[in-house]
């Protein structure tokens, strides 16, 4: 096992934009992300046994991932999602239902990939049916740190899951949108540093950041909080933006990094990939180290 393994758990899938299909997915997107920065990570989902799964499972290859963890399933097709990006910077999605990532099957070499990882990551979304959620719940107990990028998408979720799954992770990273609506849930607290400071006691977080596009983004950690202004670049559209933060985020954290030097290279990173087109373009920690001494001048 490599060191500081991270799994990703959860939906792999085809975005469908007018320009064309291209592989997405929050989970699998993290993923692609990690290992571009040099981080090793593992991929659990599940496809159809069709045309666009083993397209997605050969894309997933040409990325440099493993598919071992990726099932393909013949009763259910391979997850398809309709992306409207008429507003570059706040993208709206129809996620279809049911999908092959709906039905991820617990098994023993599922438990043991976890329970060696230094990092389970996973969202609400691969959540919202019963399959997947009792596979990623019983995953759960097994995982050293958890990670939940909470990617609430309407009407895929419901408190109750959502609840639930803050109440296991260990680190939770949400937009301001997210995090205004969680707190309409359980408290009447809406100033956002007091929020991230409600949320980390009353879920017994280690860690709450909260990304807010331009604006750069927050981080409760350790009784402290930092943050990091955005980075300001053109936005060819924010796909997969938020999921690149996450990656940067977590490589950083994982090497014991100094948490505002984590914030300011994951925002970095999400605001290099808005300047591409995709969830998944290519770069490396270089570019972002670029981009960044570009910004400090």
């Amino acid at each position: 096992m490599s060191d500081n393994k991270i799994v990703c758990f959860g939906e792999v899938l085809w975005d469908v934009l007018p320009t064309g299909k291209q592989p997405g997915g929050a989970p699998f997107n993290v993923a692609v992300h990690l290992h571009q920065l040099g981080q090793p990570v593992d991929l659990i989902s599940r496809v159809g046994d069709d045309d666009l799964g083993a397209e997605l499972l050969a894309f997933i290859e040409s990325k440099g991932l493993r598919t071992d963890l990726v099932q393909r399933g013949k009763t259910h097709l391979t997850g398809v999602v309709k992306a409207n990006v008429d507003d570059a910077n706040e993208v709206t999605y129809k996620i279809v239902q049911p999908v092959a990532w709906d039905y991820i099957q617990y098994d023993a070499a599922l438990e043991t990939q976890v329970a060696q990882a230094d990092m389970l990551v996973f969202g609400s979304l691969a959540a919202r049916q019963g399959a997947t959620r009792e596979t990623l719940y019983r995953l759960l107990e097994h995982a050293r740190f958890k990670v939940f990028d909470v990617n609430m998408r309407p009407p895929h979720y419901t408190k109750g899951v959502v609840k639930y799954l803050l109440e296991k992770a260990d680190l939770v990273k949400m937009n301001h949108h997210e995090l205004a609506e969680i707190m309409a849930w359980f408290s009447e607290e809406t100033e956002e540093v007091a929020a991230v400071q409600w949320l980390a006691s009353r879920f017994n977080l280690q860690a709450v950041c909260v990304t807010k596009g331009a604006d750069g983004a927050i981080l409760w950690t350790n009784n402290q909080l930092y943050r990091a202004p955005g980075v300001s670049v053109t936005v060819r559209d924010t796909i997969g933006s938020g999921d690149a933060f996450l990656a940067a985020l977590l490589k950083g954290w994982l090497a014991g990094q100094e948490p505002g030097e984590c914030l300011r290279f994951a925002c970095a990173t999400g605001a290099l990939v808005a300047t591409h087109q995709g969830a998944t373009p290519d770069f490396n920690e270089a570019d972002v180290r670029e981009l960044l001494a570009v910004q400090a001048v």
